[in-house]
């Protein structure tokens, strides 16, 4: 039955068009896009599941960042460990120099102390953006990974540097001067007072019983001039440590030459020295201990070959701090290799990632392609089969001619 109200064949016509005008649109999108799945109502379970995943690769390539510095900083302080063992070495080979009777110690010794000196300055130098592995200080946590469970609970995991004390000057503090006169000690470690002009007085003294040790320093600064005595390993096995520094400072301080300035040493009173300021100037007055032994390489201090000191000690001492510098490039050497192997895997993870993710979601273009070429032609076999249904009706008026 035809009928001029109800024209079935142009409605089917019209939903057909309309069906092959949406998968053309998907498809389109799909180009554009490049994205098979953009948006949730795509298909929201694989949509949901991508982000999780790249929200992984997004904190994956921050975590090589952190692995990237934290190699850099490694690496700096296994290059110090290695050159700091190198140059322990060098002192090694003149210390056994010096063991010869017939040789000028003292020129040897000072080959000893300018490496001393380029030890203490690669130390001080080996730092990368202010953190240093080689002067003893907390151990470096450094981001290696993000660990999800399979409730999707979030961890992360690092890998511990552990920090090598090569510090030829560490501190230890102790209570060394001991309240005289009118002073004011700040602390056990410090002191100052005043000397008024024309006859000020106080007393400093070195406190009985102190634990000192080989390469300790005890330096006085009057006005500007500084004067220092540094303990020998024969001071500390000394009975009367105190004494022995105390006119070790003595003699520094007459050496500089203060005019007015009178520093009395009375063996009656232990450890301490009396101050006079017979000039015409008042004089500050201040002190502080040094203790140059307890860093990893802080033995470095007492070696002397010179010809007062002990070359057979030196020797002995040597190969410890070889051993222990050795020891520190290793392990660094070891972090270093840890952190270069999780790197490498972080980064193919990652890639891993990415190429799942878009396995997932990617659309595929060649697919995308043949269907827009089919779409498209059954877009204009609709127009045209809409077209003919809509003429349909016109055939009913030859009914009525």
């Amino acid at each position: 039955m035809s009928s001029v109200l109800t024209n079935n064949g142009a409605m089917v016509a019209l939903q057909t068009l309309k069906s092959i005008n949406s998968n053309l649109g998907q498809v389109q999108s799909e180009i554009s896009t490049g994205k098979a799945i953009s948006s949730a109502k795509d298909n929201s379970a694989v949509w949901a599941i991508s982000k999780v995943m790249e929200s992984d690769v997004k904190g994956f390539k921050a975590i090589s960042d952190s692995l990237a510095l934290g190699k850099s900083t490694v690496a700096v302080g296994q290059n110090a460990a290695e050159t700091v063992a190198d140059l322990l070495t060098d002192i090694k080979g003149k210390i056994v120099a010096a063991q010869e009777s017939n040789v000028d110690r003292d020129k040897i010794n000072a080959d000893v102390t300018a490496l001393k000196e380029q030890i203490n300055s690669v130390i001080g130098a080996a730092q990368f953006n202010g953190l240093s592995l080689v002067n003893g200080g907390a151990n470096v946590e450094v981001l290696s990974s993000l660990d999800r469970d399979a409730t999707g609970t979030v961890s992360s995991s690092n890998i511990t540097v552990t920090t090598q004390d090569l510090s030829t000057g560490g501190y230890v503090a102790k209570d060394v001067f001991a309240t005289g006169g009118g002073g004011e000690t700040t602390n056990g470690d410090a002191f100052s007072f005043s000397l008024d002009n024309g006859g000020g007085a106080d007393t400093l003294t070195i406190a009985v019983g102190t634990a000192f040790a080989a390469g300790d320093k005890v330096a006085v600064r009057i006005g500007e001039q500084v004067a220092s005595y540094t303990l020998s390993q024969s001071d500390v096995d000394a009975t009367t440590t105190d004494d022995l520094v105390a006119v070790g400072l003595k003699n520094a301080i007459d050496s500089l030459g203060i005019a007015g300035l009178e520093v009395d040493y009375d063996s009656g009173s232990a450890g301490e020295l009396a101050f006079t300021n017979n000039g015409t100037q008042d004089v500050a007055v201040t002190g502080q201990f040094t203790n140059a032994g307890s860093g990893g390489l802080g033995a470095l201090s007492t070696i002397d070959v010179s010809a007062s000191g002990d070359p057979v000690g030196a020797l002995a001492a040597i190969e410890g701090l070889i051993d222990t510098a050795i020891d520190a490039a290793a392990s660094l050497g070891s972090s270093a290799g840890r952190i270069e192997i999780q790197s490498d895997f972080i980064g193919k993870l990652t890639d891993s990632f990415t190429s799942g993710i878009g396995s997932l979601v990617d659309a595929d273009m060649e697919e995308a392609s043949a269907k827009l070429q089919a779409l498209q032609v059954q877009q204009q076999l609709g127009v045209q089969a809409l077209s003919i249904a809509n003429q349909a009706p016109q055939s009913l008026l030859s009914l009525f001619r």
